[in-house]
């Protein structure tokens, strides 16, 4: 069971148990499940969300236990390149959904999750295409799992058919497609969807673009980039070359968040993977910049 357990400090002296847990990160539904749990308690006793807490007092949160829920499989494998306490990230490769969905009920990263930690909830802070490779952050359990979102950043990359020169935002909501599940579009009546870009690298006619989204809408890259008339290679649902990459050339290539209930920001990064290291005569001025 993890146990985490937080110095009440001279500034919080006074406050409710409620009010102190949230200055600590845990949010409101987190601190009804330790309620109900028994999984608070002050110098060994029971503390009610209602309790004032003093400074100098220690204050024990547990978690309560979990199943993970998925069906383990054992021949999938994503590489892990961190992990701790409360959260996990994997380095996806292309082809592995994150979600079971239809026709993925046991071949996802949830499935390979539940190989891997038995007694924790898949829970993925970021959802990557199915064929879209790089960073995805998990939380392991229900306290860090609305703490991760809080201050996490990502970048993606892109190749796109055509020169871009310089960079730009694209501000276009984004909705379904009326008569497809799967399919979005840019529409008067869809979500707010922000894109940034800036582009690091030309060869061949086509663009290598670092990307930040203000908004995490479906297909949100790929929309976007079809729309203003530079789709991604690779990308068949929106009308991008497939002639040297078998899938969406994007990749999630960095990210950072805060280690739950502390100060310490993670950087992590993955490097491109072979088909899209491939598109170039070099990309490695890229994990420089």
């Amino acid at each position: 069971m993890r146990e985490i357990i937080f110095e009440v400090s001279s500034s919080e002296d006074g406050l409710s148990a409620r009010a102190f847990l949230n200055r600590r990160g845990v949010s409101k539904r987190a601190a009804m499940l330790l309620k109900t749990g028994g999984g608070l308690t002050r110098n060994g006793g029971l503390l009610r969300t209602i309790d004032r807490v003093y400074a100098g007092e220690r204050i024990m949160v547990r978690v309560p236990e979990e199943k993970c829920g998925f069906e383990p499989n054992f021949g999938l494998f994503a590489p892990i390149v961190y992990d701790d306490e409360d959260a996990v990230v994997f380095d996806k490769p292309a082809g592995l959904a994150v979600h079971p969905s239809a026709g993925h009920y046991s071949d996802t990263l949830g499935n390979y999750f539940a190989v891997k930690f038995p007694d924790a909830v898949f829970r993925a802070i970021n959802r990557l295409d199915k064929d879209t490779t790089g960073l995805c952050l998990c939380a392991k359990n229900a306290l860090a799992a609305p703490v991760l979102p809080k201050g996490f950043d990502k970048t993606y990359y892109a190749v796109i058919s055509g020169i871009i020169e310089q960079p730009g935002v694209i501000d276009l909501p984004i909705g379904r497609v009326s008569d497809s599940i799967i399919k979005r579009e840019v529409r008067n009546d869809g979500e707010p969807s922000v894109t940034r870009y800036r582009p690091v690298l030309y060869e061949n006619g086509q663009t290598l673009l670092e990307i930040k989204l203000n908004t995490g809408r479906t297909h949100q890259i790929r929309v976007h980039f079809s729309h203003i008339g530079y789709p991604l290679l690779g990308d068949e649902l929106y009308g991008g070359d497939c002639s040297k990459i078998g899938r969406q050339a994007l990749h999630c290539g960095k990210i950072s968040f805060i280690k739950p209930f502390t100060d310490e920001r993670i950087y992590l990064e993955s490097r491109f993977p072979d088909d899209m290291k491939s598109l170039f005569s070099s990309v490695e001025a890229v994990y420089k910049s």
